[in-house]
């Protein structure tokens, strides 16, 4: 019986670490980009508030929002490609 319960506890300890790996989900944590947006918009001369100012903000939000819809595009392309096209030695 111990021998039943030894080996149930070291299959454990094992297969822990790799579950440990599944645990970090969904999307990555954001940096808080704010000041370096308003830093950019200002550097223009701009003041806060004013239209040019609004607008600078979003396009720095929109430009933001495309690179990271090209970084996911890029991954699931290459994981799509890797899929359908193995290597096989």
């Amino acid at each position: 019986m111990q021998f039943g319960l030894a080996k149930h506890v070291i299959a454990l300890l094992l297969i822990a670490p790799l579950l440990a790996g599944c645990l970090e989900r969904g999307q990555p944590t954001m940096v808080d980009t704010s000041a370096d947006d308003d830093a950019f918009c200002r550097a223009n001369n701009v003041a806060v508030g004013s239209n040019d100012y609004v607008n600078c903000r979003k396009n720095r939000d929109v430009q933001r929002g495309n690179a990271n819809a090209r970084a996911d595009r890029a991954q699931r392309n290459m994981a799509e490609q890797m899929l359908n096209n193995p290597v096989r030695p």
